[in-house]
């Protein structure tokens, strides 16, 4: 009688063409078939899909995938058809009713094994009732879960009550980058019970890091520009503005660059244009706001270059992760300007408006039992703002959610100064990410240790393969020091609670659960004696 590994193995090869699995990819696979809850975090182009395609094929009954660019979930669907896999379709916004319709009904007689939808169709109450009782339900790019939620898609936030709606299925969350801290929100916030992580090492080896750092914008851009040129293509160069997607492109047409900008701004078709243009081959570089390449799979990416500060080391390795695919020689380099860093906080600033939260909970507590799409319709406000204010309110438990209907169990202005300062706090975290970004542009040890340190990684030995390597700044050491090491939990005299994110021999980078993300110097901090080491934390 076959193993549950041989069956696998088994699948992939008959179904998709796959002659062999990673270890990784078929431990997670294996703990999925057997009803666990798991967090996969692989590599960009490592593999991360099959790891719900395979066991889907063994599976009786639908699997749910939550993806969250309708341009992903067509690539996805195209790709499954292409491999002769069983049925797969979609349901979406862009698509006509007759064409949801008609997917509903082919889910309806059992004709659909992966159905691919956005959270914010979870978010309807007829979609869930459709789904039915599905034998998985799979977050793709779960990063988002943590990245997105609080504000941008907050029906991210509201996953795990869609879980729990159809049945309470096994999760499976897949994501190409995940430092600690933003796994255990994730898996927090999707509600995941007992679960298995599966990762795998963060590290490029193909890929050279490299940071240029500038006074001046004009120079700045000039030599974008220039290294752009002479750089062997294709690739992307990453922006912080629809403006300087536009700018940019133009500059790099006039230099003769085969360019073309992209950004959340475009008609949809305009974008979709641009995106098959590139995969195709047929334009060299594009120049993109972070709306352009989640799920990309384009393997001669030669070089991901910024011309902008990223938000977020997270977002950062996402993005550079586009480049070198196919396993050859590629490049990621950083044009770094400091006051480029107060853009990225005027960006990530939100006005956090009292009132508002002292509306919603008046009329929650007027109004109990109504859904996020009821309480938009009758507050006449976006579903958007409202699911945001209510993922708020939950946080602090000000509100109980009983089957997708709201109560609030605290007095309304009480519950409106919670979610204020459950706001703020958001708002520090977010910023001090570009704190982060500052530590990594500006260290001098060897510039890969520093961010594979970020995601939880200890590499050995300098890279041999970045900037600081190169030019014979980074030693031959390990950098983490032993004092602080990752993931050792500390309390500051000043800010509190925190977790060792990154370990350096001079400096350490700790998540505060009140302040966000700090770097302290290990002199000061021994200075001034206000650190500590608190394994009972």
């Amino acid at each position: 009688m076959s193993t549950v590994r041989e069956r696998l193995r088994e699948a992939a090869g008959d179904v998709f063409g796959w002659a062999e699995l990673r270890d990784e990819q078929i431990d997670a696979m294996e703990q999925v078939l057997a009803g666990r809850d798991v967090f996969v975090v692989l590599p960009t182009g490592a593999g991360k899909s099959a790891v719900y395609q395979v066991p889907g094929v063994l599976l009786d009954g639908l699997v749910v995938v939550v993806s969250p660019l309708i341009a992903l979930q067509r690539d996805q669907v195209a790709a499954l058809r292409d491999h002769g896999a069983p049925p797969a379709a979609l349901v979406n916004s862009a698509q006509s009713e007759v064409d949801n319709q008609a997917t509903w009904e082919a889910v309806a007689r059992g004709e659909v094994r992966y159905l691919f939808v956005s959270p914010e169709q979870l978010a309807k109450p007829d979609v869930l009732e459709r789904l039915g009782e599905p034998a998985l339900f799979v977050v793709d790019e779960a990063h988002c879960v943590s990245a997105w939620g609080h504000d941008f898609r907050p029906d991210y936030l509201r996953l795990s009550a869609a879980v729990e709606k159809v049945g309470r299925p096994p999760v499976l969350a897949l994501t190409a980058t995940a430092g600690t801290t933003v796994r255990e929100d994730v898996i927090t916030q999707l509600g995941m019970r007992d679960t298995v992580v599966v990762a795998v090492g963060f590290d490029r080896p193909n890929l050279s890091l490299e940071v240029r750092a500038f006074v001046e914008d004009d120079d700045k851009r000039r030599a974008v520009r220039d290294w752009v040129r002479d750089a062997p293509k294709p690739g992307l160069v990453y922006v912080a503005t629809r403006k300087d997607a536009r700018r940019y492109a133009d500059e790099l047409v006039a230099a003769g660059v085969d360019a073309e900008p992209f950004h959340a701004g475009m008609k949809a078709a305009e974008r979709e244009r641009v995106q098959d243009a590139f995969m195709r081959g047929r334009v060299d570089v594009v120049v993109a706001t972070s709306a352009f390449g989640m799920g990309i799979d384009k393997p001669d990416v030669r070089f991901v270059a910024h011309a902008s500060a990223p938000g977020s080391l997270d977002a950062y390795y996402q993005e550079i992760g586009r480049a070198g695919r196919d396993g050859e020689p590629a490049r990621a380099v950083l044009f770094h300007r400091p006051q480029d860093l107060g853009l990225q906080r005027f960006l990530q600033s939100r006005h956090v408006d009292r009132e508002a939260f002292v509306e919603l909970a008046g009329f929650l507590r007027q109004h109990p039992g109504l859904r996020v799409t009821e309480l938009a319709r009758e507050m006449g406000q976006s579903r958007r703002k409202v699911t945001s204010g209510v993922n708020l309110l939950e946080r602090v438990d000000a509100v109980e959610a009983v089957k997708s209907r709201f109560r609030l169990v605290t007095e309304p202005r009480r519950a409106a100064d919670l979610a204020v300062e459950e706001a703020l706090r958001l708002q520090r975290l977010d910023k001090s990410r570009i704190e982060v970004v500052r530590a990594y542009a500006e260290t001098r040890a060897c510039r890969r240790q520093h961010l594979l340190g970020y995601f939880g990684e200890v590499l050995e030995r300098a890279c041999g393969n970045c900037d600081t390597c190169e030019r014979g700044e980074a030693g031959t050491g390990v950098s983490a020091n032993p004092e602080y090491p990752a993931q050792s939990r500390v309390r500051h005299a000043e800010f509190g609670a925190g977790t060792v994110v990154q370990s350096e021999a001079d400096r350490i980078t700790v998540l505060f659960e009140d302040v966000g993300y700090k770097t302290l110097s290990l002199e000061a901090v021994h200075e001034a004696d206000v650190l500590g080491r608190h394994p009972d934390l």
